[in-house]
């Protein structure tokens, strides 16, 4: 593919307009009608986020998971405590996520520190999990460096034999949750000549009260 045919890749977003009047009360009530209509819209895994964290030399990461929680807290998701994107948030102690429904010329993004969730929330969570996520959970040292894909294969072919006779796998003690808990949750909407919507809750982490700015696209 060359330059010339990315630059000529565009799509006219020519969406209905979205201004404050349409807002619901509260960022997460917008945010799960926005997710309600993402999902009536066939949007596939429209619970998909991508997240985004920072090393502590500051190097960007990111990557896809899914949102497993959502309330007044802020964004859930669920992930191994081992893994590159958990160190990361231990050390920096913030994130930012974003919701991307391209069918629908939306996006929406989440900011603000991260909290680990309760082991209650984690076991709930992981009860719901089909049995194969759950071998898988604690057959993987998640982004560990591994010789070749039989590695993987043996380890989880060892935990088959270690849970064979389990019929409720416990949830693993480097498995759990984090919640992002915003201080900016920003509602974009695609309009023509890139003309876009965006509208930002603003939190005051202080105060815990929310202010609705608009913002240039």
């Amino acid at each position: 593919m060359t330059d010339t045919t990315l630059a000529a890749m565009r799509v006219d977003y020519g969406q209905d307009g979205f201004d404050t009047a349409q807002l619901a009360p509260t960022w997460h009530e917008q945010l799960s009608r926005w997710l309600a209509e993402a999902e009536a819209a066939g949007v596939v895994e429209p619970n998909a986020m991508v997240l985004a964290t920072a090393d502590p030399a500051g190097r960007p990461s990111s990557r896809t998971v899914l949102c497993k929680g959502l309330d007044e807290r802020g964004v859930v998701f669920y992930t191994n405590f081992t893994s590159a994107k958990s160190q990361d948030l231990r050390q920096s102690h913030e994130a930012s996520a974003t919701f991307p429904w391209y069918p629908l010329h939306r996006q929406v993004h989440v900011r603000g520190i991260v909290q680990q969730t309760s082991y209650a929330e984690a076991d709930a969570y992981w009860a719901q999990r089909p049995r194969g996520s759950q071998l898988g959970a604690w057959a993987s040292a998640q982004s560990v460096v591994v010789a070749d894909r039989q590695v993987l294969d043996t380890a989880l072919a060892d935990i088959e034999r270690r849970f064979a006779d389990t019929e409720r796998i416990p949830r693993p003690p480097h498995w759990g949750g984090w919640r992002i808990v915003p201080d900016e949750v920003e509602f974009w909407q695609g309009r023509t000549n890139r003309m876009h919507d965006r509208l930002r809750f603003v939190g005051d982490r202080d105060s815990r009260t929310w202010k609705v700015v608009r913002l240039a696209p």
